[in-house]
């Protein structure tokens, strides 16, 4: 794009006159009498509310969660007959919802689990233990009788 020829020496004059407003310095300097700082100091308890930087901004944005307790095994016969009791009342198992019915770690409930349950990939009830059937035909039967 060009500008036409009898008002190249407009533009070019109109140019350097925006060039040269763009580097004189407008910013001015103001002393203030009142040297206290009233209106710069922070007010008594705002210190540590706002993050200064963006990892504090991070960290106060997500939770702290309390350090769990560390849970003690329980015998592995009687958290077997646990889990078939807890079976019995409902027949799809979350890890998390038998971590908090029973209070026992989750690597030794997992190793349980994979000896009575099998873990559920798809379908409606994803990511959801239920017993082998093998285990299921003696708990009908118990029922029964």
């Amino acid at each position: 794009m060009k500008p036409h020829n009898k008002n190249m020496e407009e533009y070019r004059k109109m140019c350097r006159e925006r060039t040269n407003k763009s580097m004189v310095k407008n910013r001015q300097i103001q002393v203030i009498d009142n040297d206290r700082g009233m209106h710069m100091r922070p007010m008594p308890g705002m210190i540590g509310l706002i993050p200064t930087n963006q990892k504090e901004k991070r960290k106060a944005a997500v939770p702290v969660k309390a350090p769990e307790v560390k849970r003690t095994r329980r015998d592995r016969g009687e958290l077997e007959d646990i889990m078939f009791k807890l079976f019995e009342r409902q027949p799809n198992w979350a890890l998390k919802q038998l971590v908090l019915e029973t209070d026992q770690p989750a690597q030794f409930l997992k190793e349980i689990l994979n000896d009575l349950c099998v873990y559920n990939k798809r379908g409606s009830n994803q990511g959801t233990y239920e017993l082998k059937p093998e285990y299921k035909k003696s708990v009908e039967e118990t029922n029964a009788e």
